[in-house]
């Protein structure tokens, strides 16, 4: 990995930066959840079952990867799916656009 001298950078390029890692972080996760599915699913077939056979007939369901991230906390996220979280209602509340949330 390249030695990135931070020093030297703007605060556009920390903001940038910070933003490219917080979306590397949370895309490591689902990267790695969908890996560890595909191998599931492949020992259940060669052990000649699916994957939903073995979860009792419930189909491994697709996780939706969140879309907004809160700026005053990054832990909370939130795919865009069903009810709002009170972050979002009050950046809306507070004249930010959505998109000005998205990951």
């Amino acid at each position: 990995m390249a030695d990135i001298d931070l020093q030297k950078m703007s605060k556009e390029e920390l903001v940038a930066l910070q933003k490219d890692v917080s979306k590397a972080i949370s895309n490591f996760d689902e990267r790695i959840k969908a890996e560890a599915l595909a191998k599931l699913e492949a020992t259940a077939k060669e052990m000649g079952f699916s994957l939903s056979d073995l979860m009792g007939g419930k189909k491994a369901g697709k996780v939706n990867p969140p879309k907004y991230r809160n700026p005053d906390d990054a832990t909370k996220t939130w795919t865009g799916r069903g009810r709002q979280p009170q972050w979002i209602k009050d950046a809306l509340a507070a004249g930010k656009d959505l998109e000005e949330l998205a990951i």
